[in-house]
């Protein structure tokens, strides 16, 4: 699996307006959904709350990764925003969320990709270099050409 299968340019939002969680995923579920990748925005939007209920999806480093496997989920594919400033990711109040990586993969797909998609994330964002390039980026193109150079 190649993440330019999963991410496109405008895929990415470094400009997310929500105050709340739950407005932030409003927006990533809509960013998706106008880039032809959902077949239902509401239907996909309840999975991934549903998922947040069970787990909190905040893994340290300013970086959440909501997820969600649903039928309303035309091709598997990964949206990135970012907040103006951090905000309260799970109850505990645990460290701020500036980034957000919402992966969307279609429930016929869900057993190994949506596995593979966390690692692939995650293995990047446990480098601090890759962490600080992330944090320098200033527009949609930059952070495109970081996700998608090789590791």
């Amino acid at each position: 699996m190649d993440i330019r299968d999963l991410i496109k340019p405008e895929h990415i939002n470094l400009n997310l307006q929500g105050a709340t969680k739950d407005e932030v995923i409003r927006e990533m579920v809509h960013l998706l959904d106008e880039n032809g990748v959902l077949l239902d925005r509401q239907a996909f939007y309840h999975e991934i709350i549903q998922r947040e209920k069970q787990h909190h999806t905040g893994i340290g480093f300013g970086i959440a990764i909501p997820h969600g496997k649903s039928s309303a989920v035309r091709t598997p594919s990964i949206a990135c925003g970012k907040t103006a400033s951090g905000m309260n990711w799970d109850e505990e109040g645990n460290e701020p969320v500036q980034w957000i990586f919402m992966i969307a993969v279609p429930e016929n797909q869900a057993g190994n990709e949506h596995l593979k998609i966390l690692q692939m994330l995650a293995a990047r964002f446990i480098d601090s270099a890759f962490r600080e390039q992330l944090a320098n980026s200033r527009s949609a193109a930059e952070v495109f050409q970081l996700l998608t150079q090789p590791n």
